[in-house]
């Protein structure tokens, strides 16, 4: 769930000739009209920008070697600060607490390429860093016409320059990232020691309420720069401690939908139940906020496997206690989860992950619903599991896996209910659909952004590096938007795998272990009954129902009340045994139920078998 925001300041420049059809022309002629000779004596580069994006200001500076496009940004905005850059070898990010994530592949690592070329002026200095350069015709909107040339550097993703054809200037930057495009326009271009740079920017995905708009303050040419400040940061000061001095410590968690859930108090406050999730980040309701006193600032843009995306504030927290484990000075997004907790069926609840997980070396024993955290220092695995390495993708770790030899990267994710979600990208890549010919197309999530559908199936073996698990149930996605559309990616494995195993998440190693528990051998199932409740009151209200389906045929629709279930009321037996009946009691069960349709009542029998 969460992205560092690192502020891009690239130096934008003009052209003052038509288009070439040679695109090394028309970039020779932007040099010469843009300053010339005078770019040859530019080593280094600072800038100084103010910043506002979504409700909140703040400031962003950037350090640039303009010989090798090593370079590093810090911003400040609102109550959250941070930083990013890239070393020559690897991009890094620096979240509001310190703690560091470096990439040396995908996608962070790909736009922190694109960056050191465009910062190493390597458009105008080929020998910089080599890249493909072709020319992208013309293009009019409107009444304005523009010339434009498409690059790809080596390590990075392709971008194209956008150039007015009558001011020859560059207009903007376009980039197509995992989810989306990212296009960054740029006037207001001023000399400076003889050359021209745009003093304002504005970067959007599209969604204008989200866009980020900077305004520059300073701009150096050549200044000395400390070559510290270009590498990766240390690691910060230890911000937690676990009580009376322990290396370890451990506690009982809740399983409920295949969610791990936490009692945790914020504050001093609480306990609140929290969903314990790998790469999700520390996240509030307004009303636990509201309860809290703290304040919420801002209107970030938020994404999750749905289409909608999400308001999303920012609030400072000064403690967090998880059992025995506290740690210190704590940025929270504040997101409106409330509609989650019909989805659920528990609440209130907020959610917490990557910091803990940064921070310690977290053993999730499913079998027992136990989790232990350890000191990394005092951490040494001497057991019989497997060992499998992983790199981040944004903060969540991801391994190199294969699907019946079909090769890709896999994020792992306990804040997933289900087994594998396959990204549209991979199932088109590799004609999944044709190859699996899936019977049933479904709701299959559910998260920030709504419900997520996808055609089900049941796949071959997957790899998880040395790991191997036979025929789960797997999704592949129909979204358009949201976290399962992303390129990079081959699929998101979930607790319905997870739970087979007891999982130890060493990040500071970047190395998971997988260990077989007595559930490993179960086999994975997928709901029975073809129908996707939530909770609506007293009642499970039918949100979605699989065509040919069990459910189907006993004519539920979109928008009935389950009032009850097998005579019992659906208080009593509460949405997550509801769903776990429908789903785990065997083929041939009769489950019967009491619906309302509008001010009708009527019974309903169904009876259970498997789909897929």
């Amino acid at each position: 769930m969460t992205r560092a925001l690192v502020m891009i300041a690239s130096v934008c420049l003009g052209v003052t000739a038509a288009r070439a059809a040679d695109p090394h022309d028309t970039l020779e002629r932007a040099k010469a009209a843009s300053g010339g000779r005078a770019w040859d004596a530019i080593r280094t580069l600072y800038t100084r920008v103010s910043v506002s994006t979504a409700g909140l200001t703040g400031v962003s500076e950037s350090w640039e070697d303009v010989q090798s496009g090593r370079h590093a940004d810090s911003y400040r905005l609102g109550p959250v600060a941070g930083a990013g850059g890239f070393d020559g070898k690897v991009s890094w990010s620096q979240d509001t607490s310190k703690q560091v994530l470096t990439h040396g592949d995908g996608e962070d690592y790909e736009a922190a390429v694109n960056e050191a070329y465009r910062r190493s002026l390597a458009y105008w200095f080929p020998e910089r860093w080599p890249a493909a350069v072709t020319d992208g015709g013309e293009h009019s909107e409107g009444e304005r016409r523009f010339l434009l040339v498409r690059i790809t550097p080596r390590g990075g993703r392709p971008f194209e320059m956008w150039f007015d054809a009558q001011s020859l200037f560059l207009d903007r930057i376009v980039e197509k990232g995992a989810t989306n495009t990212r296009t960054t326009f740029a006037w207001d271009y001023r000399r400076v020691g003889g050359v021209m740079i745009p003093y304002a920017h504005r970067s959007t995905n599209g969604d204008t309420k989200y866009d980020q708009l900077t305004t520059t303050q300073t701009t150096e040419l050549n200044p000395s720069i400390d070559r510290a400040k270009l590498e990766v940061p240390a690691p910060p000061p230890r911000d937690f401690e676990l009580a009376n001095g322990a290396a370890a410590v451990s506690l009982p968690f809740e399983l409920v939908n295949n969610h791990i859930f936490l009692a945790v108090r914020v504050n001093g406050r609480g306990p609140f139940r929290m969903l314990f999730d790998t790469g999700g980040a520390n996240v509030l309701t307004p009303t636990m906020a509201s309860e809290l006193g703290v304040a919420t600032e801002g209107a970030l843009q938020g994404r999750g496997v749905g289409e909608q995306s999400e308001d999303i504030g920012l609030a400072h927290v000064d403690k967090v206690e998880v059992g025995d484990l506290t740690i210190r000075d704590q940025v929270f997004y504040v997101i409106p989860l409330e509609n989650l907790e019909n989805v659920e069926g528990v609440g209130p609840f907020g959610l917490i992950g990557y910091e803990v997980f940064k921070r310690l070396v977290v053993r999730l024993d499913y079998e027992r619903h136990l989790v232990t955290f350890t000191l990394p220092e005092s951490f040494a695995y001497r057991g019989g599991g497997t060992v499998v390495p992983f790199t981040f993708k944004d903060q969540i770790p991801q391994v190199d896996g294969e699907l019946e030899g079909l090769a890709g990267k896999f994020t792992i994710d306990t804040g997933s209910r289900a087994s594998l979600d396959l990204h549209g990208p991979f199932v088109e890549m590799h004609n999944l659909k044709k190859k699996y010919s899936p019977k049933v197309e479904a709701v299959t999530g559910w998260g920030v952004g709504g419900g997520a559908r996808s055609a089900v199936t049941r796949a071959g073996a997957l790899k998880l590096g040395a790991v191997v698990v036979a025929s789960p149930v797997t999704a592949l996605s129909l979204q358009t938007k949201g976290a399962f559309t992303d390129t990079y990616v081959a699929g998101n494995v979930g607790a319905g795998i997870l739970k087979r195993f007891n999982v130890t998440f060493d990040y500071g190693r970047q190395q998971i272990i997988f260990e077989p528990n007595a559930n490993h051998d179960n086999v994975d199932t997928f709901d029975r009954a073809g129908i996707w409740i939530n909770l609506d009151g007293a009642a499970f209200s039918v949100v979605d129902v699989t065509s040919g389906s069990p459910a189907a045929e006993a004519g539920l629709r979109p928008g009935d009340r389950i009032t009850a279930i097998d005579g019992k009321s659906a208080v009593s037996v509460t949405l997550p045994a509801a769903r776990l009946k429908l789903r785990s009691d065997p083929p041939g069960t009769k489950v019967k139920l009491t619906v309302q349709s509008g001010h009708e009542t009527r019974a309903v029998e169904l009876v259970l078998r498997d789909l897929i």
